[in-house]
């Protein structure tokens, strides 16, 4: 413990301490100056954006995997960690060798920019946070650093050295705290004023509170009464908004205005299209119930949604612009430069893929896509959900990729036929008797006919269907099981509307999706 207090207190932990403050100042700076600026030109955003660009198929999967939809946070716990590792070695490196200390600073402000500019939607001009929070970390640094090589000069007390007949600097330790302290809570506070400024230049969260949807001229089918599971406990056949699941790429929500969207057709097509948000609110748009399934949704996950949608027929849309012969594909993009493959037949054909513009009777949330996304049902999002809409290439898929399958992902995601046993929970503890077991299914555009469900290794015994609302929406399925004391594994597989029985192979999400039987385990007292 005496080393380590003496380490705590020796020039390499303050020099390491002072590096962390200079590392603060530059997010800081970067975070004040952006504002005026597109999000994505903060340098936690760009470097975050930019690892998320190169992570592998394997690592984004075990990250949504592990964290679900908290994955975000957990990527800007492990970029803080990294950055404060970096920046305490930055701080010892330009201790003993100011030099190397300054080309390793302007190394990573480098890439920093780098990072920025490999943005979509970003301007030069949208350098200039990271540059100005880059030199101010750097004059930060050149002081604090200073003020240790005074101090690492003038070890001894102030009373010895003033026996020695020695003029003593006003550099103290105390003195150098308060220098970072004062410095630290300055960066926080230029951090803060960076995100305040942020939102209240910002309008499109009010301008989307405000807008009145419009009647659509197909609403959507009414409802039978008995969609819901009786089984207490399972997830309600109606996602609520707040409760649908989030997996993008984006660490920052685009923050698109309405009023300046705009949606560009082409490529093989015979004629472009522009289309305004104006054009899509005087549209004839329909209303319809989809469920959406992210690729990455492990067996018996929960990245899995049931809402109600407004929006236009994309179908539509390419009858305007004609598609050539020999075009197979519409490659969708973000206003983020995240894009999807779609297959061109699944946009044409009678499964009402739309450019959604209401979710649940409201406006997209900003984080679902507002103003504009596309909704797809049978297709994983990750080739056909893309939020925030900008741009729709009708291609070839031997000519272009979209950015899951440019990482490992299959070209085309058909949505797998899925069973999930969601009452009772793994490691459940149950009295003995009925005990009432519950979940839900899907195979979007198949439709499910039924559900099985399995005790120990016994017989199948088919569960209770709840109504079909359609063939792209869940179903939710009930089963009274006689239970007996003891532990037992319950097991539940489904059977969609062409006949075919959920495969029972296992299969990890990478590349199309997770399949096997979801097997729980639940002791009976």
């Amino acid at each position: 413990m005496k080393k380590l207090r003496n380490w705590l207190r020796g020039p390499t932990a303050l020099a390491a301490l002072a590096g962390v403050v200079a590392a603060g100042v530059v997010l800081a700076v970067a975070e004040l100056i952006g504002a005026f600026f597109t999000a994505r030109a903060t340098p936690v955003i760009a470097l975050g954006s930019t690892f998320i660009d190169f992570t592998p198929p394997w690592m984004k999967d075990f990250a949504v995997t592990t964290f679900g939809t908290n994955d975000k946070a957990a990527l800007f716990v492990g970029m803080g960690l990294t950055i404060f590792v970096l920046a305490c070695v930055l701080g010892v490196v330009a201790f003993r060798n100011w030099g190397l200390g300054v080309v390793g600073v302007l190394a990573m402000g480098a890439v920093i920019v780098a990072a920025v500019v490999t943005r979509a939607s970003v301007k030069p001009v949208d350098t200039l946070p990271s540059l100005i929070g880059t030199l101010a970390g750097l004059i930060v640094l050149r002081l604090l650093v200073t003020r240790l090589w005074r101090l690492h000069a003038f070890p001894d007390a102030p009373a010895d050295t003033a026996a020695k007949g020695i003029e003593r600097p006003i550099t103290t330790r105390r003195t150098f705290f308060a220098a970072t302290g004062i410095t630290a809570v300055a960066a926080a506070i230029a951090a803060g004023g960076g995100r305040f400024l942020s939102a209240a230049r910002s309008n499109v969260a009010q301008a989307r509170d405000s807008l009145k949807l419009p009647t659509p001229a197909r609403a959507a089918a009414p409802v039978p009464a008995d969609v819901q599971s009786p089984t207490p406990g399972v997830t309600p056949w109606l996602t609520p908004s707040k409760d649908f699941y989030r997996i993008d790429t984006a660490l920052s929500v685009p923050e698109v205005s309405a009023q300046d969207w705009e949606l560009r057709v082409h490529g093989m097509v015979e004629q472009e299209v522009r289309l305004t948000f104006q054009d899509l609110l005087d549209a004839e748009l329909i209303e319809t119930y989809v469920s959406l399934t992210c690729v990455s949704n492990p067996v018996g996950g929960n990245l899995a949604g049931n809402a109600k949608w407004l929006g236009m027929p994309i179908r539509e849309l390419l009858k305007r612009a004609r598609p050539q012969a020999g075009a197979d594909m519409v490659l969708s993009t973000s206003v983020d430069g995240f894009s999807a493959s779609t297959p061109l037949e699944v946009l044409q054909d009678g499964r009402d893929a739309i450019l959604a513009i209401g979710m649940n009777g409201e406006p997209l949330p900003l984080e679902h896509g507002y103003p504009v996304r596309m909704v797809v049902p049978g297709l994983y999002g990750f080739v056909s959900a893309t939020k925030w809409v900008v741009d729709l290439e009708v291609t070839r898929f031997a000519d272009n990729k979209g950015y899951w399958t440019n990482r490992g992902w299959s070209e085309r995601g058909p949505i797998k036929t899925m069973a999930r046993l969601e009452v009772p929970k793994s490691f459940a503890k149950v009295p003995a008797g009925k005990v009432a077991l519950g979940g839900t299914a899907w195979a979007q555009t198949r439709g499910i006919t039924k559900v099985e469900v399995q005790i120990d290794n016994g017989v199948w015994a088919e569960a209770t269907l709840a109504a079909e609302a359609s063939v792209v929406t869940w179903r939710q399925w009930s089963y009274i099981w006689d239970a007996t004391p003891g532990p037992h594994y319950i097991k539940v597989r489904a059977t969609d509307g062409t006949g075919e029985l959920q495969t029972e192979t296992r299969a990890d999400p990478v590349p199309d999706g997770a399949s096997g039987w979801q097997s729980v385990m639940v002791t009976v007292e």
